[in-house]
């Protein structure tokens, strides 16, 4: 009910959302047919544009770019289909579909093998290989495997629909250019990679259905002519139901290559990791052009959960190669037909160990086998980078470190240029007494023993600071050079400020310099005018007398004088 009910909620909000986009869309429409209006009745003369043969517009000599629409021709698109917005909620939808069908696809998978396996280890033990047992858990094997079919092909048409030429992920392709025809993504190598999964997620046992009702042949063991006994070690392989050695073979190729099915589980790891969840890991590898497939996934885990990745991925590997060994030296019933003897062959193979007290006898337990050495090899070094990497020093352990041990190597220096004077004061008492041959060589030796030790660590303590030096970490580097520029940067607006306003202060200056010169030159200028109207009144008296005639002259002298020192200062002024 609840399923129900979210999905009509979802239907009625992308109703509403079509409405609301569609009104946008026709409201634009109505835009662009009143310009095309516009543009034909400014341009009158222009002819209106016809299309060719190959669907192009011809343009009749106007440059304008031409658009190709690679969707169907006679298929309109619809409003949620256009849009940034709407692209993006239904990469979102089309995810999450693909997420749920990976899971969905997964479990199918790991059922029938778990069908598979339980079928071989229950056939000849507790039913018959003809018995309606048998044929049920074959038929449940099939059902799954037909499940598993319709899951791959749903999830590759969600998959078309989101990245089709590219990666995972790497572009939404049909969403992006707003495709309708999925053919055009369907190039050869995605069929051949559909097909090839399809194949391989075919595959198997069908011996059931093709002879029921036979008896399962008699196992004989190497070297003896006695055929199997229900009390031995190892059960007999029933896997086929047929009396052809043939179809023996064949039902365990089938068994075994039903593990190949688990090449799912990448997928799901991908589809469900936080990396590919994170909005701020897809953006920022965006910018940065980094395709999240599940190479970077892997390594991701590698870096934050090493031990726990590789240790879930060596169990997985050693019980699942160990039952297929069992499986594949069953037909024979030998000593490595047991799943206990099986996992010390898989474990000794895995650590390329190999004592030689058993061997698998078969080819397929010999490919098995192979292919765990090979497995073994890289696991080991994968193993022996981690824990080198969880015994290392971190930053601040080898700074410690390193400062130890250059304080201890400075004070075993400072012992050695100590013990090079004793030696040296020994010798020079030696060489002073003539009689003391053999204590002068030794002290000699002495002194040149604690020369070589000063020496030795004087290298060692350079060699160990010029490390030191080199430890120095970039980002740090980094930060302390962003601190010298801002502070240089914070300095040189300091300075540029204060160089500012020392010109607002003289231009301030000179303006208050040129209006008290004015005022003084105003001053001085009133001053002479009132001296020479003073002088003229003195040289027009109304009667003259030879005291008069006496001031008149003197008066008349000081107006001349005043003239001429108006005259200077007004020069003066005018120079200033």
């Amino acid at each position: 009910t609840g399923k129900k009910v979210w999905l009509e909620r979802r239907k009625d909000r992308a109703r509403d959302e079509a409405t609301k986009a569609g009104d946008l869309d026709s409201t634009v429409s109505r835009q662009q047919r009143a310009m095309e209006m516009t543009t034909r009745n400014s341009h009158p003369d222009a002819k209106a544009d016809d299309r060719n043969c190959d669907g192009l517009v011809n343009s009749n000599g106007d440059t304008t770019e031409i658009t190709v629409s690679l969707s169907h021709p006679g298929k309109r698109i619809s409003p949620i289909e256009g849009g940034s917005l709407y692209r993006l909620r239904d990469r979102k939808f089309l995810l999450e579909d693909k997420r749920r069908l990976c899971a969905w696809g997964l479990g199918a998978a790991v059922l029938g093998i778990l069908l598979m396996i339980l079928h071989a280890e229950l056939c000849p033990i507790v039913y018959p290989p003809d018995s309606i047992y048998a044929l049920s858990i074959n038929g449940l094997i099939s059902v799954s495997t037909g499940c598993l079919l319709i899951l791959v092909l749903a999830f590759h048409y969600k998959d078309v629909q989101t990245s089709p030429l590219l990666p995972l992920h790497s572009k939404l392709f049909i969403i992006d250019h707003n495709q309708v025809d999925w053919r055009i993504a369907m190039t050869t190598n995605r069929v051949l990679g559909i097909s090839l999964e399809l194949l391989v997620c075919a595959i198997h046992p069908v011996g059931t259905y093709l002879a029921p009702g036979a008896e399962p042949p008699a196992m004989e063991t190497p070297g003896t002519n006695t055929p199997f006994d229900a009390n031995s070690t190892s059960t007999p392989l029933c896997l086929c139901s047929s009396p052809m050695e043939a179809w023996l073979e064949v039902e365990l190729l089938l068994s075994g290559l039903m593990f190949l099915r688990l090449y799912l589980v990448h997928r799901a790891i991908l589809l469900h990791s936080k990396v590919l969840l994170s909005a701020s890991y897809r953006s920022i590898g965006s910018l940065n052009n980094i395709n999240f497939t599940f190479r970077f996934v892997l390594k991701v885990l590698m870096n934050k959960y090493p031990a726990r990745t590789l240790m879930v991925f060596i169990i997985f590997f050693w019980f699942s190669a160990a039952w297929m060994l069992r499986l594949c030296e069953r037909q024979l019933q030998v000593v490595t037909g047991d799943m206990g003897i099986a996992l010390w062959l898989i474990a000794i193979t895995f650590l390329t160990v190999g004592y030689g007290d058993v061997s698998p006898k078969t080819s397929c337990g010999k490919v098995v086998c192979l292919f765990t050495g090979v497995m073994g090899v890289a696991c080991t070094a994968m193993l022996v980078a981690v824990v080198t990497k969880k015994l290392a020093l971190n930053k601040g352990e080898k700074h410690v470190h390193f400062f130890m041990m250059d304080i201890q190597l400075s004070k075993e220096l400072r012992n050695a240029a100590a013990n090079v004077l004793r030696e040296c004061w020994l010798l020079h008492r030696a060489t002073q007494a003539k009689d003391r041959q053999g204590e002068h060589r030794y002290h000699q030796r002495c002194l040149l023993e604690a020369i070589r030790v000063f020496r030795h660590l004087r290298l060692k303590q350079r060699k160990l600071r010029d490390y030191t030096s080199e430890m120095v970490d970039l980002s740090k580097m980094q930060m302390i050079m962003c601190d010298l520029s801002s502070n240089w940067n914070s300095s040189y607006r300091e300075l540029e400020q204060r160089i500012i306003s020392m010109e607002q202060k003289l231009v301030e200056l000179g303006q208050s310099f040129q209006s008290t010169s004015e005022l003084l030159s105003q001053a001085l200028q009133r001053r002479l005018d009132h001296r020479c109207w003073s002088g003229r009144e003195a040289c027009t008296g109304q009667n003259w007398s030879p005291n008069s005639g006496r001031n008149h002259s003197r008066a008349l002298c000081s107006h001349l004088r005043a003239q001429n020192a108006c005259v200077q200062m007004d020069g003066y002024f005018t120079e200033l």
